[in-house]
């Protein structure tokens, strides 16, 4: 079974594992801005960044908005990270236009066996313990697996804006 569970230093390992096979694509629901790879790869800048986003919930950087961050797992091996998903609790601008309530990206090797939607459909209850009635998920244009995941979890085409498909998805 597909689950959100917290970044921690246990599973830091795999988490780099899993950023590593993007190979250097930008990584959707990550949530690394602001720090380097040199950063992350040492325990006190990845510390650091673990505590960033667990503040992120309640004071979030200036021009961000609360968000949680979830790494995805399966249960039948809950030490792969298997990709992340960022959800964030407000929209400002850019998020009401591209980047939407929910962010995620699913490794390659773990690509093709229903992780996304899994993880997406997951994210859905959180979104509604924390006060939500609908979320915006948004992905390229020509992202055909994520439209796919979008409407499988239930999202309604808004529109398409700066080649963002934008679906909006009742809670």
């Amino acid at each position: 079974m597909i689950r959100l569970v917290e970044p921690s230093e246990a599973l830091r390992d795999s988490w780099f594992k899993s950023i590593a096979e993007f190979g250097g694509d930008h990584v959707h629901g990550y949530s690394i801005f602001g720090f380097t790879a040199k950063e992350l790869a040492d325990p006190d800048g990845f510390g650091r960044w673990l505590a960033q986003q667990r503040r992120n919930l309640t004071d979030p950087p200036e021009g961000f908005v609360p968000a949680a961050l979830y790494w995805i797992v399966d249960d039948t091996d809950p030490d792969q990270v298997l990709g992340s998903l960022s959800l964030r609790l407000r929209l400002n601008d850019f998020l009401l236009e591209e980047g939407g309530h929910i962010g995620y990206g699913v490794r390659p090797s773990a690509r093709r066996r229903g992780v996304a939607t899994a993880a997406l459909a997951a994210s859905l209850g959180t979104a509604r313990e924390h006060g939500l009635a609908r979320v915006l998920v948004t992905c390229d244009e020509d992202n055909e697996a994520s439209r796919r995941t979008i409407e499988r979890c239930g999202g309604v085409l808004e529109d398409v804006r700066k080649d963002k498909r934008r679906y909006w998805i009742s809670l």
